[in-house]
């Protein structure tokens, strides 16, 4: 591995030119639209481990079996057209991010007792494992190497896509069974499909003000506040694919949550500024990027 070890928060990002986003920003729960609300939840707490907390006839809200927050969000749409195989602009996949490696390991085992096929890769920053929900949304389920390992070329955080070492991970597990998603999981990153990386710099990066993290792997840039290596990833390889619709299975909307009212008010303004549209709910602020996926902000 080439680059040095990084120091000081955010030492190798790129910030905006105008706004920045408040450095302790985390990423709230995010809104799915599915064909199958029953499917999609009986998905959700098999496989994945969520634990439902509530519902309605068309809607279920999903968080960690070790406490109440909202992770996952799912609406029913009967007929919703599911993902096609070379994806839509829109969601790749978002990503729940577990807070310690034994943890992982621990669902990588229960994924194979279950017989449930899943992708999984060696990120250098991260451990991942990639899997797709009953209408053909991608999910990435990971956990984070410390900060101190991270390591940087130039003014870029080192990231790869290498063979994650499957048996290493599952010793990491302690042969303890998994019993789900732990307290303390959460909505690590959202990655997108887009048409092309300067459209969504402007909306994300200028407009937004998330600080470019990774601007040299392939067809795609990875964004972050506070030196993260991304709360978002925007890839250009389903170029060409329409966007997702309302008639289809997708992500309706991710939530970008601030420490105070007033931040929900400086990136509004900041999209504004940049000519993007906003719109109100309560105190939270909406914006649409420009290949119809909402983003939400909200404060604490």
């Amino acid at each position: 591995m080439t680059g040095s070890v990084t120091s000081g928060v955010g030492s190798f990002t790129v910030p905006p030119p105008a706004y920045r986003l408040p450095a302790d920003l985390r990423l709230g729960r995010v809104r799915l639209q599915v064909a199958d609300l029953s499917r999609s939840i009986a998905y959700y707490e098999r496989v994945i481990g969520l634990r439902t907390i509530a519902t309605t006839d068309s809607s279920a809200t999903l968080s960690p079996r070790g406490d109440d927050t909202p992770l996952v969000e799912l609406r029913e749409r009967p007929g919703a057209t599911p993902v096609p195989r070379r994806g839509r602009l829109g969601l790749f996949h978002f990503a729940i991010l577990l807070p310690e490696r034994p943890a992982l390991g621990r669902f990588v085992a229960h994924l194979a007792s279950i017989g449930e096929y899943a992708g999984m890769a060696d990120h250098l920053v991260s451990e991942a494992i990639y899997l797709s929900d009953p209408d053909g949304l991608g999910i990435e389920v990971y956990a984070d190497r410390p900060r101190s390992a991270w390591r940087t070329d130039g003014r870029t955080i080192a990231m790869a896509t290498l063979p994650l070492d499957a048996k290493d991970l599952v010793r990491a597990g302690e042969d303890e069974p998994w019993i789900g998603a732990p307290r303390g999981t959460r909505i690590g990153h959202v990655h997108l499909h887009v048409g092309d990386l300067d459209t969504a710099a402007s909306f994300y990066h200028v407009g937004l003000g998330l600080d470019k993290v990774n601007v040299d792997y392939p067809s795609a840039l990875f964004m972050s506040a506070g030196g993260y290596h991304h709360h978002l990833g925007t890839n250009t390889w389903a170029a060409g694919a329409l966007p997702a619709t309302e008639r289809d299975a997708r992500l309706i909307d991710w939530t970008v949550v601030l420490p105070a009212v007033k931040d929900v008010t400086e990136a509004a303004q900041s999209l504004a500024s940049s000519g993007f549209e906003l719109r109100h709910e309560g105190n939270d602020a909406l914006a649409t990027d420009p290949w119809g996926t909402d983003v939400r902000l909200t404060a604490l």
